[in-house]
C-alpha cells in the first residue's frame, strides 16, 4: 500500500535488523505504547514469522520511504469482528523521519485500508499524555480523545495517563477524502 511519502509492506526476514535497532533505542521505546518488545535477535525473528503468518492476529506492515528506506512499522490489532474494531500502533523508529509527515501520512494509509479495505467500523489507540508530537499527528489524520486511564504508567519517577483515542469511519472519510490519501 502506499500514500505519499511511504510504502506499507509486509515484513522481511531482512527487516530484522532495523527492528532491532529501533526497538532496542530507549529514546524510541520510552514513546511506545502497552507493548512486548522482542529484546533478543531470535525474538525479532519470531515475532516476524508470527506476523507474516497467514493466520496471523494482526495485520503488520514495515513503513519504508517511497525512494525504499525502512523507517518504522505500524499495524493493526486486537480484532473484533463482530464489532468491526481494531487497534493501530505505529512506530518510527529512524528518529531523523521524526517530524517530517511520514507518520501521518503511513497512519492516513493504513486507515484507508482499515475502513476501506476491512470494512472496520472503528480504530482506536492508545498514547502516552506527554507523547505531544503523537497526540497532534493522531488528531490531524481524525483521532479524537475518547478516554484517559488515570496513573497507567509510571515514567522518569512519576505516575503519567494514557490517552485512548478513536476514530470511526465516517468521520475520517468526512476529513480525508479519497482523494487526498491516493496517489493519482
Amino acid at each position: 500500500m502506499q500514500g505519499k511519502l511511504v510504502r506499507l509492506r509486509a515484513y522481511e526476514k531482512s527487516d530484522v535488523d532495523a527492528l532491532m535497532r529501533w526497538f532496542t533505542d530507549e529514546e524510541v521505546t520510552d514513546l511506545l505504547g502497552p507493548v512486548n518488545i522482542p529484546v533478543t535477535r531470535r525474538q525479532q525473528e519470531l515475532a516476524i514469522e508470527r506476523a507474516t503468518a497467514p493466520d496471523s492476529p494482526e495485520k503488520a506492515f514495515l513503513i519504508e520511504t517511497i525512494e525504499g528506506q525502512a523507517i518504522g512499522d505500524c499495524g493493526l490489532r486486537n480484532f473484533n469482528w463482530r464489532n468491526r474494531y481494531a487497534e493501530l500502533f505505529i512506530t518510527i523508529g529512524e528518529k531523523s523521519c521524526w517530524g517530517r509527515g511520514y507518520g501521518t501520512d503511513a497512519i492516513l494509509t493504513l486507515l484507508r485500508f482499515a475502513f476501506d479495505e476491512m470494512n472496520l467500523h472503528r480504530v482506536a489507540l492508545e498514547v502516552h499524555e506527554d507523547n505531544a508530537r503523537a497526540i497532534a499527528c493522531y488528531r490531524k489524520c481524525g483521532f479524537v480523545e475518547e478516554g484517559r486511564l488515570r496513573h497507567d504508567r509510571f515514567r522518569r519517577g512519576e505516575y503519567r495517563d494514557t490517552l485512548v483515542m478513536g476514530v470511526l469511519s465516517h468521520e475520517f472519510r468526512a476529513l480525508h477524502p479519497v482523494e487526498e490519501t491516493r496517489l493519482p
